[in-house]
């Protein structure tokens, strides 16, 4: 076998290897983390369901204070849009939708579209259940996905733990918001 043979094989192997390995790592993940709070279950929905007040506890709204809003709607309800402009990369551009709010089930779910540093749309949801008269428990999850054959960063990121630290520290500051 040629040099030049030897040489293309090997150049093919560097990229067929990866994209092999890519076959078998998830495209979708779920972070989501929990904190009990010692308010009734229906004020602190009343709470997460406005989109606005994530300023008060979201670590991504800590980061950029100066970050630019735009909100289009009724906060608190179906189609409301919270939009931010940062020039903070971690923070970057995209919008929050409400796009579903149960309030007899203390649950919403929105619609998360990024738009820089990198284009993605997700899932969030918040849940709230009572524990007792004067004890919550919140969920924040959210749902995420990474197509083929870029999920071979998943072989070097956790987003579980990357994103799941960033919500254990909004739903501390919410505890403390809400506890006050």
């Amino acid at each position: 076998m040629t040099l030049g043979r030897k040489i293309s094989i090997g150049l093919i192997g560097l990229v067929a290897i990866p994209l092999i390995v890519a076959l078998f790592l998830p495209t979708q993940y779920q972070v989501e983390r929990t904190i009990d709070i010692n308010k009734p279950a229906s004020e602190v929905f009343d709470f997460i369901r406005m989109l606005k007040n994530q300023d008060k506890y979201s670590v991504w709204a800590k980061k950029d204070p100066n970050m630019k809003r735009i909100f289009t709607g009724q906060d608190g309800n179906i189609g409301f849009i919270s939009r931010w402009e940062s020039s903070d990369q971690e923070v970057g551009t995209g919008e929050q939708e409400i796009k579903m709010v149960n309030a007899d089930a203390l649950e919403m779910e929105t619609e998360l579209r990024f738009i820089e540093p990198m284009e993605s749309t997700e899932r969030s949801y918040m849940k709230v259940s009572s524990l007792d008269q004067k004890k919550s428990k919140v969920i924040w999850g959210f749902d995420g996905s990474i197509p083929y054959p870029s999920n071979l960063i998943c072989l070097f990121m956790n987003f579980d733990e990357l994103i799941g630290k960033d919500f254990e520290e909004g739903l501390s500051n919410l505890k403390v918001v809400l506890e006050r």
